[in-house]
């Protein structure tokens, strides 16, 4: 297909390596003076825990390509091989920047304002002793050391969980040499502890104190060394749909091996002997190039707990106040203020408490006789479920569509079916084949005039606290043409009718791909007409190669292409004959860019969308999305602005580059712009809560 177009391997970006360009730019924000100091220990975490996930699916999965004898390649033309020796460069690199900015910049720096993880060598008298009688009272009774020889071979270690190996002499108690175990952290123990006042200042690693204690396990023999080391395995879920006749059985059963996952990566400490990490290396059956020696905790990830024991605001971002729009201020309720017109949110700048106030008022309205909605990511203990709830057990017809497949967050989303169920809400677990990742809420209301749908339709999750900390949109309408549509694609989920014909919402896997590349000709027959011409597109993602070339053919034509696309993007912009119109930026700062906006300039008319799909060819054809128009002009003129906004800021903008690499954006002699700060500033008008 690539051939064909006349678009060759070199004109795309490979998938694996923006990942962890992205990774790159999490990272940055760490070493960022500008951000507080907690934060900036934030920023390191979260690249420490999506580097996990990277291994976790992806590696893991061109792993098992390999075992399979894969030698395909995708649009980049990097075969799998060469993908995995890639990948290995660029983590190595990563790993190795992540551990100074720990060691050289942030602890040092935390130090200095009183945030303080102490290591053995920093602890008072009084420290250690506390230290060693909290082993002996809250860590020793629920570790089980292993010693390692013929009758007890190595134990099964958990994906990502806290591991020591301990070098040993002498002989057990019943006289066998013994010069190996392994003790294992239970991950009942919380991993970073404060000093008690009465004690001292400054936190503690729990690793420190198992190393620091690990002796009063092993009476009677002597400890030659301790060594942390992490075991990284696929976690990825494998269930057959076509031969199972439960999936929430099937899946149940696949979690529990989840823990057990296929070995993809060995993290070890730096000081660990070479002859322990071949031991290790081999146990595992892993490769050099999956060992990472690190010099400090393994767990990296788990140094975010300081974030909540420091108890530091001053060392953080200021709190905030969502705003709530004019029109949901004083109005008798929302079901009025819907009526009285359409209401734009952005989150986290506009409070997501509407949307739970909406559900709550239906719960308990008479004159509610349903509600429906589609749950992808809610979080363990969701007050959108406690409504859904609550409304099932008032008697309202309540209808979930709630997909268990949602990657890590199956576990809650079984447990929230449920909960569900029993309530006596109908529970659907969507289409065999197909993930639900749309976000929809319809409420059926009795009105003097007839029946009435009040729709809210969104580009993020139904979680509350992910919309303190993402920027997505949500629309809270109740146009009949919308609400029919809507009904339509619930009636779709829900039972076994034809895909339906739509007349505002535009649904994936079947008209959303061949719409998106109608709107790109249609830009490209404007240019051609020597009508105004452009596109912006806000994205998480752009991998598709149908999207790509038809940018690149736009871009041929003289369209104006820009886009904000926050993480992995397999387009090059730059190249002379192919993309020299097409700009790309990330935005990566204070909140997760999460929004998908698409913006065809459509001659003049401007045509703007919002949907729940990246431009990936998962979204396309894998999963079920929507994308639902914006026609209100004075909500389109803000949508326009905001995306301005984002094209003209020069704070948390990165420019990718011909190559593959990223630039970061500078103000230079220009006014500093923080698109983020701004909307901030903008929608600041009145407040439910601190954020």
């Amino acid at each position: 297909m690539i051939e064909s177009s006349g678009y060759s391997a070199e004109h795309f970006i490979n998938r694996e390596l923006a990942a962890l360009a992205f990774n790159e730019r999490v990272l940055a924000q760490a070493m960022d003076e500008r951000a507080p100091w907690l934060e900036r220990l934030r920023f390191l975490c979260i690249s420490s825990a999506n580097l996990d996930e990277f291994f976790e699916i992806r590696v893991a999965g061109l792993k098992q390509l390999l075992e399979l004898g894969s030698t395909s390649s995708g649009p980049d033309g990097m075969s799998v091989t060469d993908q995995l020796a890639a990948i290995h460069e660029k983590a190595a690199q990563l790993v190795a920047a992540q551990y100074h900015c720990l060691n050289e910049v942030l602890l040092p720096g935390l130090r200095a304002v009183g945030v303080d993880l102490q290591s053995e060598a920093d602890w008072s008298a009084e420290t250690r002793a506390w230290v060693e009688q909290y082993f002996a009272n809250e860590v020793e009774p629920v570790l089980s050391p292993l010693g390692l020889d013929p009758a007890r071979p190595f134990p099964r270690i958990q994906n990502k969980s806290l591991n020591f190996v301990v070098m040993l002499s002498g002989k057990d108690a019943f006289g066998r040499d013994c010069d190996l175990a392994v003790v294992q952290a239970p991950r009942s123990l919380a991993r970073v502890l404060a000093i008690p006042d009465e004690v001292g200042r400054g936190f503690v690693a729990l690793s420190s104190i198992i190393e620091h204690c690990v002796a009063r396990l092993f009476t009677g023999m002597q400890v030659l060394g301790c060594y942390q080391f992490r075991l990284t395995r696929n976690s990825d879920l494998f269930v057959d749909e076509e031969e199972i006749d439960d999936l929430r059985r099937a899946l149940e059963g696949e979690l529990a091996h989840r823990r057990y996952g296929a070995a993809v990566r060995l993290e070890t400490a730096a000081q660990c002997p070479d002859s322990l990490v071949t031991m290790l290396r081999e146990q595992f059956a892993l490769s050099a190039s999956d060992c990472f020696s690190v010099p400090g905790p393994v767990n990296l990830s788990r140094l975010s707990a300081l974030y909540e024991l420091a108890q530091r605001p001053d060392l953080k971002y200021p709190s905030f106040f969502p705003g709530v729009p004019q029109q949901l201020l004083d109005p008798p309720d929302l079901f009025t203020a819907i009526r009285a017109g359409d209401v734009l949110l952005h989150h986290p700048y506009q409070s997501f408490a509407p949307v739970l106030d909406l559900l709550r008022q239906a719960a308990t309205d008479p004159a509610v006789l349903a509600i429906k909605q589609t749950l992808y990511r809610t979080g363990g203990k969701s007050p959108i479920v406690e409504c859904l709830v609550a409304a099932a057990q008032a008697g309202k017809d309540v209808t979930v569509v709630i997909e268990l497949r949602a990657r890590f967050d199956e576990e809650a989303n079984i447990e929230l079916a449920g909960k569900l169920q029993e309530a006596g809400a109908h529970v659907v677990y969507g289409v065999v084949g197909y993930k639900t990742h749309a976000k929809m809420l319809m409420i059926v209301r009795r009105e003097e005039d007839g029946i009435r749908r009040y729709c809210h339709l969104g580009t993020g999750n139904y979680h509350q606290n992910t919309s303190r900390a993402y920027t997505d949109y949500g629309l809270l309408t109740c146009d009949e043409v919308i609400g029919l549509d809507v009904h339509e694609l619930f009636l779709q989920l829900t039972s076994l009718m034809q895909s339906p014909r739509l007349r505002r919402l535009i649904q994936a896997p079947f008209k959303l791909h061949s719409t998106l590349l109608a709107l790109i000709d249609g830009e490209i027959a404007a240019a051609q007409a020597g009508k105004p011409a452009r596109i912006v597109a806000k994205l998480n993602a752009l991998v598709d190669p149908g999207i790509i070339q038809a940018l690149y053919r736009a871009s041929g034509a003289g369209v104006r292409v820009e886009l904000i696309v926050r993480g992995v993007c397999a387009l090059r912009p730059g190249i002379p004959g192919v993309s020299e119109n097409i700009s790309v930026r990330s935005l990566v700062g204070r909140f997760l860019e999460h929004s998908r906006v698409y913006w065809f300039e459509n001659g003049g008319r401007n045509q703007l969308l919002l949907a729940s799909a990246d431009w990936m060819e998962r979204n396309f054809f894998r999963r079920i999305e929507i994308a639902f128009p914006i026609r209100r002009s004075r909500l389109c003129t803000r949508l326009r602005e905001d995306l301005e906004a984002n094209l003209a800021d020069n704070c948390n903008a990165w420019l990718l580059q011909a190559d593959g690499s990223y630039v970061r954006a500078v103000a230079g002699d220009a006014p500093i712009i923080d698109a983020q700060a701004a909307q901030l500033q903008r929608y600041a008008n009145t407040s439910r809560e601190p954020a």
